[in-house]
């Protein structure tokens, strides 16, 4: 065997070697890239490595990940706006005088957040510095409370819009594409975002039911797990209104069914809606930030939707050579909502601009987003090399010739991206593993000779995924809970809290695997 046929294997194993040590990704990535590249000039291997630019050039003019920034700006500014805060009080006087029900409104919570921010640190730490103390002072067994609330966290990666569906699902359509070719097909359909957001959406709705199902066992078979909450002066707690309920749940459930149902729908695409998100989390910030002075939220609100809404019944393109005079009339009045929603947007900004929200919001976005981009390059770099160096062909028969056809390798494949879920971040996996197996695994004939459907190979994935936010030793939800967890809750409380939802996750996977339709129904039913 020469130099050049062990080189993909050796490179692959030096990625994650390095990556366990703790060295940044990006540059990790790209500089073991780097350096097989040369010792595979050096050896003779073919490289393309003048094709770097142009995939550079590609990721920063990919219309579907311009939703990523957005997303990351909305999440981060309604975590900085304190709709958590307002929801997990809500919800704790709501349900909190039943047995279990911290636990349940943790999940429910959880699941409204991860719809609307998506973002797993913000909100384990929210409710770790929220939820966590009221828990533990109410009775709450630590392992339970801490399991509770570092799993709803996760929620942010299988529930849409998720940040990890849009990377997941770009990955995916290139492959898609790819194998498609590979099978002779040179016009498949395309698969979206869209298509993973309503593949995702039903199985993130059974997660959450299992974890209800499994905090309502625990509280009925060991009520002194998760007592009934107290209040101040250890009675029942203060009521919640009927009004207070609705001021706290309006807001990001309109925000959600915005963003979420439009895509769904086919009005917006996911960029569109990205930015629809984006300006309602920055009204409802604005709304936050001066609540005696609502006129111009709500009428920067109504404006925008109005508009919206008027798109959709005129067509309000100036640059065509033909306008009627009801048109004129459509395009007069959409600017005039247009200046409506942009004075609304203008005092939001003022508002948040003054609070002193805005300046760490946009810091905090173009840090993630810098961040996500850069690995995104350097994986690029990793993949380019690691193709030249055969590593696609050595994965293609690895997969093809292992036992039990499409399911076998679909398995395999499961079983890496747990075990690596362990050591490397889910971006690590998405952008280095899923473009290397993912076209393989969309070619292989499913048992009854159709094939893999990328709707249920993608959920099965991002499913997977959420548990590396959870496994030891390097689960970032376990981290941000030490991090803001009171020195009486033990590291061995979290570690050990969260291992029924592990199994939980994985029993979902199990659900999936046997009724694939949980992914693959929606999906069709929307778009055919």
């Amino acid at each position: 065997m020469d130099l050049i046929s062990i080189l993909d294997i050796l490179m692959f194993a030096a990625a994650v070697v390095c990556l366990m040590a703790g060295f940044p990704v990006a540059f990790t990535l790209a500089g073991v890239a780097l350096v097989f590249a040369l010792i595979g000039h050096f050896a003779g291997a073919s490289l393309s490595l003048g094709a770097i630019p142009l995939r550079i050039f590609g990721i920063m003019t990919n219309e579907t990940l311009i939703a990523v920034p957005l997303f990351i700006f909305m999440g981060v500014m309604l975590e900085r706006s304190k709709v958590a805060e307002d929801l997990l009080e809500a919800m704790g006087r709501l349900f909190g005088k039943m047995p279990g029900g911290l636990g349940l409104s943790v999940s429910i919570v959880g699941a409204l957040l991860a719809a609307s921010t998506g973002i797993v640190g913000a909100t384990v730490v929210t409710m770790g510095l929220l939820s966590l103390p009221t828990m533990l002072r109410n009775g709450y067994s630590p392992r339970l409370a801490c399991g509770s609330i570092a799993a709803a966290g996760t929620l942010g990666q299988i529930i849409p819009p998720s940040i990890v569906l849009v990377f997941l699902a770009d990955q995916l359509s290139s492959a898609y594409q790819t194998a498609q070719r590979n099978l002779g097909n040179w016009s498949p359909d395309p698969f979206s975002v869209g298509d993973l957001f309503a593949a995702a959406l039903i199985p993130g709705l059974c997660l959450v039911g299992l974890y209800i199902a499994y905090q309502m066992a625990v509280a009925f078979l060991s009520p002194h797990k998760a007592p009934p909450m107290r209040g101040a002066d250890g009675g029942a707690p203060a009521k919640v209104t009927l009004k207070e309920l609705v001021s706290v749940l309006v807001p990001p459930l309109a925000l959600i069914i915005a963003v979420l149902g439009s895509i769904l729908a086919g009005v917006a695409t996911p960029t569109e809606a990205a930015s629809v998100g984006a300006v309602g989390a920055l009204l409802l910030a604005g709304f936050r930030a001066d609540v005696s002075r609502p006129l111009p939220v709500y009428a920067g609100a109504a404006c925008l939707l109005a508009a919206l809404a008027l798109s959709r019944v005129v067509d309000l393109r100036i640059t065509r050579l033909e306008i009627g005079p009801l048109e004129w009339a459509g395009i007069s009045l959409a600017a005039v909502l247009c200046l409506g929603g942009a004075w609304g947007i203008a005092v939001c900004l003022a508002r948040v601009l003054r609070s002193g929200v805005l300046k760490p919001v946009i810091q905090s976005s173009t840090q993630i987003t810098a961040m996500v981009f850069t690995i995104m390059i350097g994986a690029t770099f990793f993949s380019l090399v690691f193709r030249d160096l055969g590593g696609d062909e050595l994965v293609h028969s690895l997969l093809r010739d292992l036992p039990g056809g499409a399911l076998g390798a679909m398995l395999a494949v499961m079983l890496v991206m747990f075990v690596m879920g362990f050591f490397l971040d889910f971006l690590e996996i998405v952008f280095v593993v899923v473009p290397l197996v993912a076209p393989v695994l969309l070619q292989l004939p499913m048992p009854d000779g159709s094939a893999m459907h990328p709707a249920w190979l993608g959920v099965m994935m991002a499913v997977n995924l959420q548990t590396s936010f959870l496994t030891p030793p390097f689960g970032f939800a376990l981290f941000y809970l030490r991090g803001v967890a009171p020195a009486s809750v033990r590291s061995s409380d979290i570690y050990l809290g969260i291992i029924p939802f592990v199994l939980i996750q994985l029993l979902m996977l199990v659900i999936l695997w046997f009724v694939p339709q949980l992914a693959t129904w929606l999906p069709e039913a929307i778009y055919g």
